[in-house]
């Protein structure tokens, strides 16, 4: 028994050039071309990523602004950063460091 392609009942749909070409466009665009499907999606997500981040970035600025502010019009906030941070003391002072061992 020999099967031939002719008698195979197709839909016409399939049968349309137009529609052919359209499909094997469609799957090129999708899944071959160098902007495809995935590689798009990977671009939303690493775009949502960086906006968010970029928002981060913003509320940290004016954090940081606002004590840089705070800093350089009040010397009592400036003593007690400078004592804080970089563990600087009068003269008559001792500093004693405290580190907890986890």
């Amino acid at each position: 028994m020999k099967l031939s392609f002719s008698k195979i009942k197709l839909p016409k749909l399939v049968k349309n050039r137009y529609f052919i070409s359209a499909a094997i466009f469609l799957v090129w665009i999708a899944f071959f071309d160098q902007n495809n499907l995935i590689t798009q999606i990977q671009y939303r997500l690493e775009l949502n990523k960086l906006e968010e981040e970029k928002e981060f970035y913003q509320e940290e600025i004016k954090q940081i602004r606002a004590d840089l502010k705070e800093l350089k019009t009040n010397p009592k906030t400036l003593e007690k950063f400078a004592r804080e941070k970089y563990l600087m003391k009068k003269d008559d002072e001792e500093i004693f460091v405290i580190v907890e061992e986890e």
